[in-house]
C-alpha cells in the first residue's frame, strides 16, 4: 500500500521534498565520514540526499522500493538507482555509511529486526548508520501510508537485539518542510563496533 502511494504520488512527493534543507543532518552524519567513502542512500526518494553526497565526493549507491521514485531519482542523479526492498537486502561489509532518512519508518515492527540486521551486515566495521522516524511509539496508517513511529525508549528496546550497533547520538528535530513544522522526528546515529 505504501509503495503504491509513492508510485501514484511520486511527482507531488518529489516537489514537496526535493528542496528541503537537510544541512544540519548532513553535517552530523558527515563528521564521521571521509571524502570518497561509500554511502548507501536507503529509500532515496527524490534523490535529493544522494545528489548532495555525490557533490561532496562520496561514492553513493541510491536505492528505493518505488519504481516511479527510482526513475525520477535516476534522472536527477544521472546514474542508475537500484530498485530495492530493504527487507530483502543482502549487501555484506560494503558501506562506510548508510543514510536512511525517513525510509525505514515504513517497515512494520514485526519486520524491523530483519531490516536492521540487513543494514548491520551491509556496514563496514566502524561504519555509520543514520536513520529517522516520526516521533512517537505506534504503528499507524496515515494519508495512505504505513508509519512505524519510535521514541527514545522504544528505539532503545529495538536495539537490545543488536549489540554490534552502538548508538552515538539521538536527537529530536522539527520537520523542515513548510507547513509541517509541528511534526517531530527522532534522529539516530549509530556505529558498527
Amino acid at each position: 500500500m505504501t509503495k503504491d502511494y509513492y508510485n501514484q504520488n511520486a511527482k507531488e512527493f518529489v516537489e514537496n521534498t526535493l528542496n528541503a534543507d537537510m544541512t544540519s543532518l548532513y553535517n552530523r552524519f558527515e563528521k564521521y565520514l571521509k571524502k570518497g567513502d561509500k554511502i548507501l542512500d536507503l529509500g532515496c526518494g527524490s534523490g535529493r540526499d544522494s545528489l548532495y553526497f555525490i557533490s561532496k565526493g562520496y561514492e553513493v549507491v541510491a536505492a528505493d522500493y518505488s519504481e516511479a521514485l527510482v526513475k525520477m531519482a535516476s534522472d536527477l542523479l544521472d546514474q542508475e538507482v537500484m530498485m530495492l526492498d530493504m527487507r530483502e537486502m543482502n549487501f555484506c561489509d560494503e558501506f562506510h555509511g548508510i543514510w536512511a532518512c525517513a525510509s525505514i519508518l515504513h517497515i512494520s515492527r514485526d519486520e524491523m529486526e530483519k531490516v536492521m540486521a540487513n543494514c548491520e551486515r551491509a556496514l563496514k566495521q566502524g561504519g555509520i548508520f543514520y536513520l529517522s522516524f516520526k516521533y512517537g511509539n505506534k504503528e499507524a496508517f496515515r494519508n495512505e501510508r504505513f508509519f512505524n513511529d519510535y521514541n527514545e525508549g522504544s528505539f532503545e528496546d529495538l536495539m537490545k537485539g543488536f549489540p554490534g550497533l552502538k548508538v552515538l547520538e539521538t536527537w529530536k528535530t522539527r520537520d523542515v518542510r513548510v507547513g509541517r513544522e509541528d511534526e517531530c522526528w527522532l534522529n539516530i546515529l549509530m556505529v558498527l563496533i
